[in-house]
């Protein structure tokens, strides 16, 4: 499952809140959260809304050049194996068994999240304080963050997935807890993030409460996998929880370096949704404690000279060079110009 949320899936009136789009969604996706057909869901993050109103955009933007209002949050399965205790969402719908779950090939997959977001968007379109060209671009959507819940590597095509949505012009962010290091081996998405919440076998088993024994292996492999990787840019992510696993920073240092990343994240436990009844709040660090537990790491990875903070998301990021963007989301690229909506 994806880290922590960045600031909880947004409910706001703007957007139409439906259930069960199309007509396996019911069965498949149970949240009432969440606009979905058959196994896919998608919902609006918090962060589109803010965009679409010109309140801000998401540390994504900041750090790698997406345009959140035109990024759509979604997954290809709800279910997961692991249980997080900072995970905002309810464990209790998370059985990752997949006897019963009929398969979408991808390009199904990509044509409901693009139907998906449109839905959940269209109330924007009538809203005063969201200007039209910015609602039109909101309608033809560039980037896909797979990150909205379950485990996105338990779909059984999501390499292909992931093509399918590249040949439609959009770019992937993959978001995995790297327990199936034999898929995301397959998978080249524009980034690839990977969850890593401890630094060692015991605070895992504590902290991530996975449901396979041999998660934590597959996480080891899951690194050696991401060193491999040459064309994919590659992040690992950790949601600092206090009392639970900001502890040992050189330990955390060793483990990522098995992975050579081009990123690292370190970001904040949000105190919201299910984790309120696992975790106090207390449990939930400030911006600060984040950038100094984030810093200790740097002192381990001397190659990473760069640490980043954007204190509204509570989060770092530790890079080897300034710039940080996505090179085709710059905004003098092909990608661009290729644009629907703002391109020549």
């Amino acid at each position: 499952m994806s880290n922590s949320a960045e600031t909880g899936v947004d409910t706001g009136s703007d957007a139409e809140q439906n259930e069960g789009d199309g007509d396996g969604g019911a069965m498949q996706v149970s949240s009432p959260d969440y606009h979905s057909e058959n196994h896919t869901a998608a919902q609006t993050c918090g962060w589109t809304a803010n965009a679409l109103r010109g309140e801000g955009k998401c540390y994504k933007n900041i750090y790698y050049g997406i345009e959140s209002h035109r990024c759509i949050q979604m997954t290809p399965v709800v279910r997961c194996n692991e249980r997080c205790v900072f995970c905002w969402r309810d464990h209790q719908g998370h059985s990752y068994e997949m006897d019963d779950v009929e398969w979408d090939d991808p390009e199904a997959v990509v044509d409901a999240s693009l139907k998906l977001q449109k839905r959940l968007l269209s109330g924007f379109g009538g809203n005063e304080e969201v200007p039209r060209e910015v609602f039109d671009q909101a309608m033809e959507p560039r980037h896909v963050a797979i990150s909205l819940d379950g485990e996105p590597s338990l779909y059984p095509y999501l390499p292909e997935l992931i093509e399918a949505f590249h040949d439609r012009d959009i770019t992937t962010f993959l978001v995995s807890n790297g327990t199936r290091p034999e898929v995301l081996r397959e998978c080249d998405p524009t980034q690839l993030y990977v969850s890593v919440d401890a630094p060692e076998r015991h605070t895992f088993d504590q902290v991530v409460g996975a449901m396979e024994d041999d998660a934590w292996e597959k996480l080891l492999e899951t690194m050696n996998v991401l060193a491999e990787k040459d064309e994919t840019r590659t992040v690992l992510r950790t949601t600092l929880v206090k009392g639970e696993n900001m502890h040992h920073p050189d330990w955390y240092a060793g483990f990522f370096q098995q992975a050579d990343p081009d990123f690292i994240e370190m970001k904040a436990y949000m105190h919201v949704g299910h984790s309120q009844g696992r975790l106090d709040r207390s449990a939930m660090p400030d911006h600060e404690e984040v950038v100094e537990f984030t810093e200790q790491v740097q002192e381990y990875m001397p190659e990473f000279t760069e640490c980043k903070g954007v204190p509204a998301s509570r989060v770092a990021l530790l890079s080897k060079t300034k710039d940080t963007w996505v090179p085709k989301l710059k905004k003098d690229s092909e990608f661009w110009a290729r644009d629907s909506v703002t391109g020549n």
